[in-house]
C-alpha cells in the first residue's frame, strides 16, 4: 500500500475537492485512477468519500493500492514521426494502429512501438516502470481505425503537463472526414449531448435529456457526387463524438460499420474509417509559445472523392 500525509495547502478561502486537489495539486495520480487504484481518505481524522471538499489546513491521510506491474513489451512497428525532443514525440499514427494495450489487444499496439522506439534511442536506458499506471507515455488516444496526430510524453511531469491541457479544452485538434451526402450548411454547430446506446453498448447516440454535452464545430471543404470533405474541430472530447454527430445529421462519415457510413463509394466496397486528426495545436513542456503540427490528407481519402488537393 502507498501512503500520503499532509496539510491542504490552497490559497486562503478556497476550497477544492478532494480528488481534484489529489489529481491537480499533489498530482499523486490521476482522477480516472483514484478509483482503480481503491484510494481511501481521512480529512482531519474522519473517513470521507473523494467528493468532499478541503480548505486550507485540513490534514489529510491517504491509502492507496501501489499500481499493477507494467506488463508491456517494446515491439519494432514503424512510426511515422513528426516531431520528437527531450520530453515528448508527435506521430502520425496509422489506420488500424491500436493505441494501447486492452482486452484482445495485448501487443502490436502505438504503446509497444514507443516502448521499442525509446528504447533503441536512449541504448535500453529508458525504464517504463517509472511511468504512472499501465499505459505509459498515452496523454489521449484515436479509435483503431482513425488516423492522424497524436501527442505521447516521455516523463510523468510532461505527461501530467499535456493532459492538464486537454482536460482544460485548450488543445485545438482538426480533423477531416469524408462523409456522406452534405450538411445543411456550409459551416455549422452540432450541440448534442451523446450517451451510450442502450440496445448496443458499442454505440453511442445523441440524446435531449441525458448524456454529456458534446460540440462540435464543422465547415464543408469540397463535394463530389454524394460526398462532401469536411473539416471538423471538436470543442470537447467525447467517445466517438465526431462520428455520433455527424451521423445525427444525416451525414454519417464513410467506411463506419457503428454509424451506418458503409456503402461503395470511390470504387470501393469496403472503404475504412474515413477520418483523420489533422491538425494539433498546444504548448509543449519546453516551449513558451503554442506549437502546431499538420499532416497531408491520407491517400485513402483520394479514393473516396477525387479529387483532392
Amino acid at each position: 500500500m502507498d501512503l500520503y500525509s499532509g496539510t491542504v495547502d490552497l490559497p486562503e478561502g478556497m476550497s477544492k475537492r478532494l480528488d481534484i486537489y489529489i489529481a491537480g495539486h499533489l498530482r499523486l495520480m490521476r482522477r480516472s485512477q483514484i478509483k482503480a487504484r481503491r484510494l481511501s481518505a481521512e480529512v482531519n481524522g474522519k473517513n470521507v468519500k473523494i467528493s468532499r471538499l478541503v480548505r486550507r489546513g485540513d490534514r489529510i491521510h491517504l491509502c492507496w493500492e501501489e499500481s499493477p506491474p507494467l506488463m508491456l513489451s517494446p515491439e519494432r512497428i514503424p512510426l511515422d514521426i513528426v516531431y520528437e525532443d527531450e520530453r515528448v514525440i508527435v506521430v502520425n499514427k496509422a489506420q488500424g494502429l491500436v493505441v494501447h494495450p486492452g482486452a484482445g489487444n495485448a501487443g502490436g499496439t502505438l504503446a509497444n512501438a514507443l516502448l521499442w522506439h525509446i528504447s533503441q534511442r536512449t541504448g535500453g536506458l529508458f525504464d517504463a516502470s517509472d511511468m504512472p499506471g499501465t499505459r505509459p507515455f498515452i496523454v489521449h488516444r484515436l479509435d483503431k481505425d482513425t488516423s492522424g496526430l497524436l501527442i505521447a510524453a516521455w516523463d510523468a511531469e510532461a505527461l501530467s503537463f499535456l493532459a492538464d491541457q486537454f482536460r482544460a479544452r485548450t488543445v485545438r485538434k482538426i480533423y477531416a472526414a469524408v462523409v456522406k451526402g452534405r450538411p445543411p450548411l456550409e459551416r455549422g454547430v452540432i450541440r448534442a449531448n451523446i450517451v451510450r446506446d442502450k440496445r448496443d453498448r458499442k454505440r453511442f447516440t445523441v440524446s435531449e435529456d441525458g448524456g454529456k454535452s458534446a460540440l462540435t464545430y464543422y465547415r464543408v471543404m469540397r463535394s463530389a457526387g454524394d460526398c462532401s470533405l469536411l473539416r471538423l474541430r471538436p470543442k470537447t472530447g467525447r467517445t466517438h463524438q465526431l462520428r455520433v454527430h455527424l451521423r445525427s445529421i444525416g451525414c454519417p462519415i464513410l467506411g463506419d460499420p457503428l454509424y451506418g457510413g458503409q456503402g461503395v463509394y470511390g470504387g470501393l466496397t469496403r472503404p475504412t474509417l474515413a477520418l483523420h486528426a489533422k491538425s494539433l495545436e498546444l504548448t509543449l513542456p519546453s516551449g513558451k509559445s503554442r506549437s502546431r503540427f499538420v499532416t497531408k490528407l491520407p491517400r485513402r481519402f483520394k479514393k473516396l472523392l477525387h479529387p483532392i488537393d
